[in-house]
């Protein structure tokens, strides 16, 4: 067997799933940069996802794992539609804590490490500043219980060998983002305003970076939960103002709405507050993640050429 690093990603095709495999495969992903000393050949990479392996199901989990024998595992697959796991919470459940309970589980009997994508969603927003780490979790969605759920499981089924990283308001060069919508919105028909809501405040991450990160992680085996976005805050306001800007548009044309304004409501609730403080990051004295009006500018950049390739 050979004697570089196994490493089996779960959520392979999703938008962070593609910019992880990008750099465990030692290319730059769009609009991002890689890891010191991570070059290409230098790891063996199963990527899977839900229609090559689903989680929720124990005894396909248990058998790619034997077959590949990963040292390393990136568990990203999730089910991440917020509002739909809120009219449909078994399959939440089903995906988002079972699906890890079985992945920590065959990582656990083949020795692999393994780390776990989680949200800002297992906080309920209520705090007047940005979370650490160490606060106290009270998800107030489906969605966010789900995935503190998974969680749970990883600490309960690994022995302590995992990590958790947490992140939030993630966009992408690959699949659907805000950063998108923002843009198909304002190039779409009519001139008329674009309302996006001011009382949310987030700390905005990119994919790019957010790879780069995870597998720096994942790789050294750091045990432990991070918080791991790109730094500064805004709100979805700001956010989709900045957009405009970056993509050379008008920011005038976004207005600020409330959230008990939205019309239809969403289902699930979202945090007023989903900041988070990557104080296990700075106080390890590893790397912060870049500005994300910086890493916004280079995303939006890339984009034409990312659809161009299709």
């Amino acid at each position: 067997m050979s004697s570089r690093p196994r490493v089996l990603v779960t959520g392979g095709n999703g938008q962070l799933g593609r910019d992880v495999r990008d750099v465990l495969a030692g290319v730059m992903p769009d609009g991002g940069v890689l890891p010191a000393g991570r070059g290409a050949g230098d790891i063996d990479i199963l990527s899977t996802d839900i229609d090559t392996l689903d989680v929720v199901n124990r005894t396909a989990v248990g058998e790619a794992f034997e077959s590949f024998r990963p040292n390393v595992v990136i568990h990203g697959g999730a089910f991440t539609a917020v509002d739909a796991c809120e009219s449909d919470p078994d399959t939440a459940f089903a995906v988002n804590t079972m699906g890890t309970r079985h992945v920590a589980e065959a990582s656990r009997r083949v020795g692999a490490h393994i780390l776990y994508v989680s949200t800002d969603y297992v906080f309920d927003g209520t705090l007047d500043r940005p979370y650490v780490e160490w606060d106290a979790t009270n998800p107030q969605s489906v969605y966010g219980r789900s995935k503190l759920g998974g969680e749970h499981e990883v600490a309960a089924v690994s022995g302590g060998d995992a990590t958790v990283v947490r992140t939030a308001w993630v966009s992408g060069a690959h699949g659907a983002n805000m950063v998108k919508t923002v843009l198909r919105l304002a190039t779409g028909p009519g001139d008329g305003p674009l309302r996006f809501v001011d009382d949310q405040h987030g700390t905005p991450t990119f994919t790019a970076d957010l790879a780069s990160a995870i597998v720096g992680l994942a790789l050294d085996r750091r045990p432990g939960t991070f918080h791991v976005t790109n730094q500064g805050e805004t709100t979805w306001f700001g956010f989709a103002r900045a957009t405009l800007s970056a993509a050379g548009l008008d920011p005038e044309r976004v207005e600020p709405i409330a959230t008990g304004d939205l019309d239809p409501p969403r289902p699930a609730p979202r945090p007023a507050n989903s900041r988070l403080d990557n104080a296990a990051l700075r106080l390890s004295g590893l790397a912060l993640l870049p500005e994300w009006t910086e890493s916004l500018t280079r995303l939006v950049g890339v984009l034409p050429a990312v659809a161009e390739r299709g």
